[in-house]
């Protein structure tokens, strides 16, 4: 079975006011993170494309493509499903964003990678 580390957590406040497709990078335990909000559920991701390990956004907080249906990596111009991360065009095609798994706890959010 696959253990879970603790990356950190953030106030619910700072993820439950983002507007549907909107994005936020996080900075926890010394990793880039981001989190997309599409139909009031939270994606979270690990913020380095597959394709060269480069950070995914040129401005910060923007994560998605001009129609904001998918996840776009403005180096390349890879675009990733916002649920499961999976590349569907570009240099890494068929590749993968590393997910997070998220948890509520009382008044904040908890991020976890798989180990």
């Amino acid at each position: 079975m696959a253990s879970r580390k603790l990356l950190g957590a953030v106030p619910a406040c700072e993820l439950d006011q983002l507007d549907d497709s909107a994005c936020r990078g996080l900075q926890l335990a010394g990793h880039s993170v981001f989190v997309v909000k599409q139909r009031n559920a939270l994606f979270a991701y690990i913020n380095s494309c597959p394709h060269l390990g480069i950070e995914l956004e040129w401005m910060p907080d923007q994560f998605l493509d001009r129609a904001r249906q998918f996840i776009h990596c403005a180096t390349h111009g890879a675009l990733f499903l916002i649920h499961s991360g999976e590349c569907i065009s570009g240099p890494c095609q068929g590749q993968s964003l590393q997910r997070l798994d998220m948890e509520r706890s009382d008044d904040e959010w908890r991020f976890y990678l798989h180990s």
